[in-house]
């Protein structure tokens, strides 16, 4: 009698923890040196061809923190390599602050971004909560940065874009940038016991959801100097890979998670689930068109750029996790359950190792605009929502897990 072919299970915790050792080990090779986290191609392997990114730097390390909260083998050495790259080739110790990248070569891009800094100030305070050395002197330095260079005080928003001397801002603003900034100032509050950390996030979070509730709902996401949503921004270069036209429900799910995780931090718990929901099901709407998620769309909703990424799936997942634990509601649980086979059937690579960063509209694997895999970031943090303790950071979350809960 012939074997029928059986169904796969449907992914639960023991199929997450399994994923994120995986991920944890696929993403070794990027650190194995001290100049900072390498490019990954999609088998895994250093392309050195690339330079090497402080925002994926410091990512690795934040990433490598959480596993090593969470007594995965290995992952101590692991964050202490990318730290060193952030307080070694990337850091310009001339100007202060941090380089965009360094690399290939003696090639360096001196710009000095928010959304890169941001991701400092993250990588210091997980590496902090997980006691490795020399983070909380790096968590000083890159607040002191963010504060002085880049928090606008007039808008109580982070500005966007310096040049390396520090001599000249961009015009340019930027939400994305000030999402980063949300979820880095959270892990700050919790790694120093600062609660005004907390209370920045909190005003950027609340101005950014009063946009979007004046814009049904629809996230801008550019801005000019003085802080007037510009719509039509990149209308002419719609598919540029940071700052794309129109709005992005991806973000929108960030953006979701992130205000329930600052409730949680700041003991207000349903402060913000209304607006929630609504960031949730705009981006819902907008975003999943009924076998994936499409990555922009114009304001009124029509697709723009119907590639897949992988941190999209990685945050409508995590978004429906968090809101089913807040709201207790079962059409969450239920969605974030058919998401997770999704997420299995079309990301996860079982042959190469880590999950596809990108699809193309018919949900095959692409590269046109993520060559490689060079970030485990948004993947092992949507995996961790489920079974982890919700606050407002995940190293926060991993630490009162502890070690062995994955």
């Amino acid at each position: 009698m012939p074997h029928e072919a059986s169904t796969p299970r449907q992914p639960d915790a023991a199929w997450r923890a399994e994923q994120v050792r995986e991920l944890l080990e696929f993403g070794a090779p990027s650190v194995e040196g001290s100049d900072g986290a390498t490019w990954l191609d999609d088998d895994g392997r250093p392309d050195t061809g690339q330079p090497v990114h402080t925002w994926i730097t410091s990512r690795m390390a934040h990433t490598y923190a959480l596993g090593h909260l969470l007594g995965v083998p290995h992952c101590g050495e692991r964050v202490d390599r990318a730290l060193a790259g952030l307080t070694g080739t990337l850091h310009d110790h001339e100007h202060g602050g941090w380089f965009a990248s360094s690399g290939p070569g003696d090639a360096v891009d001196g710009t000095k971004a928010a959304y890169a800094h941001a991701f400092v100030v993250l990588a210091a305070s997980s590496a902090s909560q997980a006691g490795r050395p020399g983070a909380e002197a790096l968590l000083g330095e890159a607040l002191d940065v963010l504060d002085e260079r880049f928090w606008e005080t007039e808008s109580d928003l982070l500005a966007d874009e310096w040049d390396r001397p520090w001599l000249e801002l961009s015009t340019y603003r930027g939400i994305n940038a000030n999402m980063h900034g949300v979820e880095a100032l959270l892990a700050a509050s919790d790694a120093t016991g600062d609660a005004r950390w907390r209370d920045r996030a909190a005003r950027v979070v609340d101005r950014t959801a009063a946009w979007a509730q004046d814009n049904g709902w629809r996230i801008p996401e550019h801005f000019t100097a003085e802080w007037a949503p510009d719509l039509e921004f990149n209308a002419d270069r719609p598919h540029d890979q940071f700052k794309p036209y129109g709005s992005t429900p991806g973000h929108g799910f960030e953006w979701a998670r992130l205000l329930l995780q600052l409730d949680v931090a700041s003991e207000q718990v349903g402060r913000r689930t209304e607006a929630a929901v609504n960031l949730f099901d705009r981006a819902l709407s907008d975003g999943f068109d009924g076998t994936g998620f499409v990555y922009t769309v114009d304001w009124s909703g029509e697709p723009v750029e119907r590639r897949r990424f992988h941190w999209v799936a990685a945050e409508a997942v995590a978004a429906a996790e968090v809101l089913a634990r807040v709201t207790g509601s079962a059409r969450y649980a239920e969605q974030a359950a058919a998401w997770w086979e999704l997420v299995r059937d079309r990301f996860v690579d079982p042959e190469r190792g880590s999950w596809h960063h990108e699809l193309d509209a018919a949900d095959q694997p692409a590269g046109e605009v993520w060559a490689g895999k060079p970030d485990i970031y948004h993947a092992v943090q949507a995996l961790l929502v489920p079974d982890l303790p919700l606050a407002g950071s995940f190293a926060e979350s991993a630490g009162r897990a502890g070690s062995g809960a994955i």
